[in-house]
């Protein structure tokens, strides 16, 4: 099994029920450096559907990074984030939980689930693209990551 720095194209997952919030991580990555392609589904039963590549995604790539919002309806991004954590074909896959909450406790629950990461998202435009850009350059050209 051989390990790749930048893998030919990259996909993200972005499970978030925010439009506004998607189209700006959309935006951000469309004129970022990098050529990642993004995918975006808005709730936890959806999210999981596309990782096990079921009915409506029998055919979607396997991401190499899921961005991970934590309130989410029908299955919260806690239950998502154990799922995949706990099923061998995905917990492999990184997960950054990407939110709006600075609670302690979601934070420690969310490490205590195996996180990768968790960024509290801004609420400045401006440092929102950045830091989308950023999580994309750090884990699309820095990170080692395993083959999917």
């Amino acid at each position: 099994m051989s390990l790749r720095t930048a893998p030919d194209s990259f996909d993200i997952l972005l499970v978030e029920d925010n439009p506004g919030d998607a189209r700006l991580a959309q935006e951000a990555l469309k004129e970022g450096r990098m050529s990642s392609r993004l995918k975006v589904v808005v709730d936890g039963v959806e999210a999981m559907t596309y990782l096990r590549r079921e009915g409506p995604f029998s055919d979607a790539p396997i991401p190499n990074l899921v961005l991970l919002d934590l309130n989410l309806p029908r299955k919260d991004g806690r239950q998502v984030l154990a799922e995949m954590k706990a099923d061998p074909n995905l917990r492999r896959i990184p997960v950054v939980v990407l939110t709006t909450s600075q609670a302690e406790q979601d934070i420690m629950r969310t490490y205590d689930l195996h996180a990768n990461c968790y960024i509290t998202k801004p609420v400045d435009l401006d440092r929102f693209i950045s830091v989308v850009r950023s999580i994309e350059e750090y884990w699309c050209s820095v990170v080692t990551l395993p083959p999917r």
